[in-house]
């Protein structure tokens, strides 16, 4: 993981955060001043950041929104302070509302990005400057630590051409926490057209099938926020298994960039999962992204035996058959 090292000072009133990376300096600075590229990592794994505004100059502002997987969003603005390409950049950060004016009640912190070369890529040093130990210990009591360290990790699949970082690759998991893991493969086709294959049940019954000898006799998608949806798999004659499936509500669409719902297995009480789901696009391929939770570390670690990530595998590379076709 890039993030080597989170620390607080209480005396010295900051939260420091270091992170190392196998690529260039100059790359690292355009991951961090281009919004498009900020919005792939800024927000912790479930809170995606989108920034509506972002004027890059002294004196300028922006404004950027994270969104729960149930919808909830925490507005903040930047004010640049002072730019000094590529070694770094100092920001006010605040808590702030739609309109970017920042929340009464809320710390307003002095942020240092700083960027150095290294023997084997580059590093940052982000400090986080504080008016009160009242105020530090506040924004760590939000998981400031935990959260910044999980949004900073995901960096490394920003510094990387997808073409490149897909070369050997087939679908990988991350276990994020007790509860949470992430899934990522890239997928040869565009953004449209795998939201689209997504979507369409006839689509999803010629790929979403898991290992060879199995069919989806039903593939019933939500359309809209607070919709259900169903999906049965069933083996063929000859292939060993019962038929099951899965259901669930749908509890955020932002097509073609995330989806959010809920998924429990047909015919059990037992707990479900929450499966956010989003993809980003570049030069024809599509990077998705799944970020799944679970009730409890049990069912995480008895789902993940099943095989699941193998199964899922099997699929996309018969989904990059599909969208060839298509």
């Amino acid at each position: 993981m890039p993030v080597t090292d989170v620390t607080t000072d209480a005396e010295a009133l900051t939260m420091t955060l270091e992170a190392e990376f196998d690529a260039p300096v100059e790359r690292l600075w355009r991951a961090f001043t281009d919004p498009q590229q900020l919005e792939r990592f800024w927000g912790p794994p479930g809170w995606p950041a989108r920034f509506p505004k972002f004027d890059f100059t002294v004196g300028g502002h922006a404004r950027y929104v994270m969104t729960s997987p149930q919808g909830e969003q925490s507005w903040g603005s930047w004010e640049f302070l002072s730019i000094d390409a590529p070694r770094g950049f100092t920001v006010l950060d605040a808590f702030a509302n739609e309109e970017g004016a920042p929340l009464e009640g809320m710390p307003v912190m002095r942020v240092v990005f700083a960027f150095e070369s290294t023997g084997t890529g580059s590093r940052l040093v982000n400090t986080t400057y504080f008016a009160s130990s009242e105020a530090l210990e506040q924004v760590v009591a939000f998981g400031a630590v935990e959260g910044s360290t999980l949004a900073i990790n995901q960096l490394d699949l920003v510094l990387h051409d997808l073409r490149d970082f897909a070369a050997g690759r087939g679908t990988e998991l991350e276990l994020l926490d007790d509860q949470h893991v992430r899934i990522t493969r890239v997928i040869r086709g565009p953004r449209a057209l795998v939201w689209r294959a997504h979507h369409d049940s006839d689509l999803l019954k010629k790929w979403m099938l898991g290992p060879d000898g199995w069919t989806m006799p039903v593939a019933e998608q939500a359309t809209a926020v607070g919709d259900t949806y169903r999906n049965v798999w069933a083996p063929e004659p000859g292939t060993e298994g019962e038929e099951f499936g899965f259901e669930g509500e749908l509890l955020l669409s932002d097509p073609p960039r995330r989806e959010v719902s809920t998924e429990r297995m047909i015919g059990m009480d037992s707990p479900g999962t929450l499966n956010d789901l989003s993809f980003y696009e570049e030069d024809g391929m599509t990077l998705l992204t799944l970020v799944i939770e679970y009730p409890d570390k049990e069912t995480r670690d008895m789902i993940l035996a099943t095989g699941m990530v193998d199964g899922m595998e099997t699929s996309y590379e018969r989904l990059e058959g599909v969208l060839a076709t298509v």
